[in-house]
């Protein structure tokens, strides 16, 4: 799972993590992460998608409705698309599959939609990033530098724009304070160069394929996050954690794009924009979202949910199925 779900738990009182819910007397409670929670089961790991959000890494007191749902969906949905490129850790998604006992009748309706019940890994040690396009860190790398975690790109370039060919871009995985890009080499020194170059060429090929299904759907793929990691029953590179989801992607809708400047995004930016406003230090605890907000960013997580999948967000909440 992701540094942060490893790591992080609710440790300030009012703390949105460490709120009840109905899943809080299930046994095998591992630890809460800015969005997961993540439990033992036998073996396995069972990874629950909250509805918390976080932003400038403080995770906020207001919940986007059906955000954790939204997530997995989506998760499910490329594990499925990309299983003939990397096997990966998903087994079960239906709340019925976990052991007799494991919680109660609340707590099953409230892992559906929301749960994965998974094979277990060792993560590995940096950030898997791809990009597409010219944004975020990359655009900032490239203005100082001209390059993207080392790698040289034409001169020219404005923010948003294409790049000529897709680039694997790696980053540090941060303990504390954000994340810094390193190049190729420096991953070498991390994970040895068998292990770096088959990451690399897997991740470009996960890229590709989410890219030409989501540009089918009329939306640019950016950049992109992925997790791997080594399994610990078969000792084999596998995909896990989420995967091309609203919050480890830059999802761009292509009839409003416009290189040269900053793109509008299926995900938090909502938030993002309005707490820009706020007299708030961006610091521990976030200030209660206005609905109008959370109505609107939930509106954009549903809106990917449904352009990428084709499927019906509303029958995927009566029915865990991801379908028309």
């Amino acid at each position: 799972m992701s540094p942060a779900d490893q790591t992080l738990q609710p440790e300030r009182p009012g703390d949105p993590r460490a709120a009840g819910h109905s899943l809080a007397g299930s046994g095998g409670f591992v630890r809460s992460g800015k969005v997961r929670d993540l439990f033992e089961v036998d073996d396995r790991l069972l990874m629950v998608a909250s509805d918390r959000l976080s932003a400038f890494d403080v995770v906020l007191p207001t919940p986007i409705p059906d955000k954790g749902r939204v997530l997995t969906g989506l998760s499910r949905f490329w594990f499925e698309e990309t299983a003939d490129l990397i096997p990966n850790h998903l087994l079960e998604t239906d709340p019925a599959d976990l052991p007799d006992g494991f919680t109660d009748a609340a707590g099953l309706r409230e892992l559906r939609g929301r749960m994965m019940l998974c094979r277990r890994a060792t993560v590995l040690p940096v950030e898997v990033i791809v990009r597409g396009y010219l944004a975020g860190s990359g655009w900032k790398d490239y203005l100082r530098s001209g390059a993207v975690c080392g790698i040289k790109l034409p001169a020219g370039l404005r923010e948003s724009d294409r790049l000529p060919e897709p680039i694997f871009a790696p980053s540090t995985k941060a303990e504390v304070g954000h994340d810094e890009n390193i190049d190729f080499d420096a991953m070498v020194d991390l994970v040895g160069s068998e292990l770096a170059e088959k990451v690399r060429d897997v991740a470009l090929q996960l890229y590709q394929r989410g890219a030409h299904i989501a540009e089918e759907a009329g939306i640019l793929l950016a950049d992109t996050k992925f997790e791997l990691g080594t399994a610990l029953d078969t000792g084999e590179l596998i995909l896990i954690d989420e995967v091309l989801t609203p919050d480890s992607s830059r999802f761009w809708d292509a009839s409003d794009y416009e290189p040269g400047r900053a793109q509008d995004s299926f995900d938090k930016q909502p938030v993002r924009d309005w707490l820009e406003t706020q007299a708030w230090d961006k610091t521990y605890p976030g200030p209660e979202l206005p609905a109008e907000i959370v109505a609107d960013t939930r509106r954009r997580y549903v809106t990917a949910f449904e352009r990428i999948t084709g499927a019906s967000f509303e029958r995927y909440l009566q029915e865990d199925v991801i379908a028309p």
